[in-house]
């Protein structure tokens, strides 16, 4: 017990020693407060399109106020608002092998008014079968950009709801047409007919920034996305819940969204920085990285120092407390930097420990990665054991607040250099990259 004190005090000796107290300013009660806003009940999970999305985007906005950060490129406020393709299925008739089917048996994705294809139209039969991972499966025609016709076998009937849940919503909407047929397993001739409303809804995320005092046109960016799913919607595959149905997404990643806005808090008292900082926390995440997509094309990648992205860092790391680990350490040397700066701590960052998830590629650092910024997620999550990952388990009461804080202040600390114009992050090579 004496040595855990001891390390403790260690830790907040050499937060202590950097300009305003940090202990001062990124405590465990705020911490506490802005997460519990962000995770409450009344955010109804923060799925993308819904009041409650709205109304954590209007609470992040007004934290952004609070603090004085300025809006991005001369904006009127803190909301970067761009818009996506939504499709609402009005009518469908689609015929297998002579047999009309239900179309509470067909999920279907496309962006065109019109459609109607044979199996004489340039189309491709693939299947999911008995046995097969329906998630991956999903992810990979769900994206493709052919017509496709998707055979799913009936012992995957009961994930049906969960797909028929996805909004039929994308940023780049192309010219095909996708449609998953439940419990039919063959077809050799079809035809399919559709009429689709299409229209456009608009989202934002939210961007605030400090002014660099000598290098006010290199930027170090600090994100993480704020909606999550919502309201009875469990990942893919699981059940829905028998009790409570609001996905909180207290870690996934109201605990990011915090920890953007106590780094705002923090680097705003301290006045001190030399590069120009960006605050942002993102939209539709859960869909598919929309919001850092659009983000990232609003800014010359060449101008990006670094990137901080901040996702489930409320629970602790596979090493214990204090600690996190970086994905695509190896690709950069930011990590090493970071280490660097908190020399004398009880912290340490580690290589991402889960190489074999792709979760380099798989948060909203992937898109300025892709065009060679050292842009890295620092995360704590367990994704092999993470219990409360993607479930309405995952609340505020689950959440460890005296470590998130300390990997808030130690995410601070490591970066003082990187904002201070004292040391650059090597570029990643962007040719590598998938």
């Amino acid at each position: 017990m004496k040595k855990i004190i001891v390390s403790m005090f260690v830790v907040s000796q050499c937060f202590n020693v950097h300009g305003q107290s940090i202990d001062k300013i990124i405590t465990n009660k705020e911490v506490s407060r802005i997460e519990k806003i962000l995770s409450a009940d009344d955010m109804q999970g923060r799925r993308t399109f819904t009041p409650g999305i709205e109304k954590a985007s209007a609470f992040i906005e007004s934290e952004f106020k609070a603090i004085g950060l300025k809006t991005f490129s001369g904006a009127s406020n803190y909301r970067q608002e761009f818009s996506m393709t939504a499709s609402k299925a009005v009518s469908s008739k689609i015929i297998i092998d002579g047999k009309e089917i239900n179309n509470n048996q067909v999920v279907t994705f496309s962006y065109l008014p019109q459609v109607s294809l044979t199996e004489k139209s340039d189309i491709s039969i693939v299947k999911i079968n008995k046995g097969d991972n329906i998630g991956q499966k999903f992810n990979e025609y769900y994206k493709s950009s052919k017509n496709l016709l998707v055979l799913v076998d009936p012992s995957f009937n009961t994930v049906l709801p969960n797909i028929q849940h996805i909004d039929r919503v994308n940023a780049n909407p192309g010219n095909n047409t996708i449609m998953f047929v439940f419990g039919t397993t063959e077809a050799t001739t079809f035809s399919v007919e559709l009429t689709n409303t299409i229209s456009k809804k608009a989202l934002n995320n939210m961007v605030g920034i400090l002014p660099g005092k000598t290098k006010p046109n290199e930027y170090v960016i600090f994100s993480g996305h704020y909606d999550h799913l919502g309201v009875g919607s469990p990942e893919e595959g699981a059940p829905h819940p028998a009790t409570d149905s609001i996905y909180n997404g207290a870690n996934d990643d109201a605990a990011g969204s915090t920890a953007v806005i106590m780094l705002a808090k923090y680097f705003k008292k301290q006045n001190n920085n030399e590069r120009t900082i960006i605050f942002t926390t993102f939209v539709a995440e859960e869909l598919g990285g929309y919001g850092a997509k659009y983000f990232s094309k609003q800014l010359d990648p060449e101008k990006v120092i670094a990137m901080f992205n901040i996702e489930m860092i409320g629970t602790e790391s596979k090493w214990g407390k204090n600690s996190a680990y970086i994905t695509g350490f190896e690709k950069s040397n930011m990590g090493q930097i970071l280490q660097t700066n908190l020399k004398g701590t009880n912290f340490a960052f580690y290589a991402d420990p889960y190489p074999d998830q792709q979760l380099f590629y798989r948060s909203d650092n992937a898109t300025l990665a892709r065009l060679g910024v050292p842009a890295h997620t620092i995360s704590t999550s367990k994704m092999d054991n993470e219990l409360t990952y993607h479930t309405a388990d995952d609340e505020f009461e689950t959440l460890d607040i005296e470590n998130m804080t300390q990997i808030i202040k130690s995410i601070a600390i490591s970066s003082s250099s990187i904002i201070s114009g004292k040391d650059t992050p090597t570029r990643v090579n962007a040719t590598q990259l998938k």
